[in-house]
């Protein structure tokens, strides 16, 4: 039996009829269209379907849809600001932390929810904050130095509209 949910996902509300059994990856990609959260493990072991939920870093393939109502939803699709995108994406193009680009939507919304609640953290924290997210194809320390050059990138600008 169908269950009537309305989602806010990126700022726009979405009314869907969904199975109550239906985890938010699913909806997101299937209903929505919003391809940009990946389907990887299905087990909550690979970060790879990260999205934030009210700004906390969740991963989407252990959340069912009918749990996340009335909270705010961002995907990677979420971040861009029309054709602008975010410091934390352009900080991974800048420095060369994309390698098939897998894992990236959801390194950068860990990284967002990290930078968000701690905007100058060490190398230490930055390791700590990505650790549910895997990268098969490289070392991290691309990564690493992309989300610290992006919060140095937003507290600059920070500092400036102060």
């Amino acid at each position: 039996m169908k269950e009537q949910i309305r989602l806010r996902v990126n700022g726009q509300f979405h009314d869907l009829l969904v199975e109550p059994h239906r985890m938010l990856l699913e909806v997101l990609r299937d209903d929505l269209g919003l391809t940009g959260t990946k389907w990887s493990c299905l087990a909550g072991e690979c970060g790879a379907c990260a999205v934030l939920i009210d700004g906390k870093s969740t991963i989407s393939c252990l959340t069912l849809a009918v749990s996340v109502q009335h909270v705010e939803i961002t995907t990677i699709e979420g971040l861009a600001k029309g054709n602008k995108l975010h410091p934390i994406q352009q900080a991974f193009v800048d420095n060369g932390a994309i390698q098939c680009g897998f894992c990236t939507p959801g390194m950068i919304l860990s990284a967002k929810a990290l930078l968000d609640e701690n905007p100058d953290p060490t190398k230490e924290e930055v390791k700590s904050g990505l650790a549910g997210n895997l990268c098969r194809c490289t070392g991290y320390i691309k990564i690493i130095e992309a989300v610290l050059a992006a919060a140095q990138t937003i507290r600059k600008k920070e500092e400036y509209n102060r």
